[in-house]
């Protein structure tokens, strides 16, 4: 880490000591550290025309899910589910930092779960969570695993429907309660971290909106939107970032 990044984090780090209550939202470069990809990047565009032959925002959205499901769990089961994935340096930081009282509460648009596997207890789940699973005809609760054992379309033992993810897909509006309290989190919050998203996703990125705090905080390897009205604006590794602020307190 460079000598100005050091002291990019050491502000970080004078600002959650000092502040009241900080929450974070973070993005798909949260996870990326873990070693799942970003479908929405240059690689995952790639591999997704090659291999399936369409855009992945088409791929996850509703009308593939309803058009051809077939083609749905396909590339869901292939790109969107890591099961095997580890929280890394930065989940396990808010961990702590909410742990250590500094962090009121983290907002995900992640589905991977990893927050909650790295301990962390007030997570909001913007997009769902790929670990629940449901019937849609019937509402009957799955597991992943059973998902992911099923070929083809996974079906419900129950009545016959198609079991799929409790995962908010492109088309489809993110859920009211989730996204209230989320608000509520964001407008109480003194000081808003926003790590490894681009902010170009609605309405998720509009939430900075709600932010009538002191400090708005970007960290990610590269510019935002939001870049210009933030107090603090770090272009470098979250994990790295997040983990000298922990290991500094």
């Amino acid at each position: 880490m460079s000598g100005s990044a050091e002291g990019q984090v050491a502000k970080l780090r004078e600002l959650v000591y000092a502040t009241g209550s900080t929450v974070f939202f973070g993005g798909a470069g949260v996870s990326t550290e873990s070693g799942i990809p970003d479908f929405r990047s240059a690689t995952g565009l790639y591999h997704a025309r090659q291999g399936f032959g369409e855009e992945p925002e088409y791929l996850l959205s509703h009308s593939c899910f309803a058009r051809d499901s077939e083609l749905f769990f396909q590339y869901y089961k292939k790109n969107l589910v890591a099961r095997d994935a580890k929280p890394n340096t930065a989940h396990l930081a808010l961990a702590k930092l909410e742990e250590q009282g500094h962090l009121s509460a983290v907002v995900t648009q992640n589905v991977d779960g990893l927050h909650q596997a790295a301990g962390s207890k007030t997570v909001y789940e913007l997009h769902g969570s790929n670990w629940r699973q449901f019937c849609v005809r019937c509402g009957a609760k799955y597991s992943l695993d059973y998902v992911l054992e099923q070929d083809g379309v996974p079906k419900c033992e129950k009545c016959d429907g198609i079991v799929r993810p409790q995962v908010v897909l492109y088309e489809e509006s993110l859920p009211q309660r989730e996204w209230d309290g989320v608000v509520r989190a964001i407008e109480a919050a003194d000081l808003l971290i926003v790590g490894g998203t681009s902010l170009a996703v609605y309405p998720a990125a509009g939430l900075l909106g709600h932010f009538r705090g002191a400090n708005l905080v970007l960290i990610n390897k590269s510019e935002t939107p939001a870049d210009g009205r933030a107090q603090l604006v770090i272009h470098d590794a979250i994990g790295q970032v997040l983990g000298a602020v922990v290991t500094s307190l």
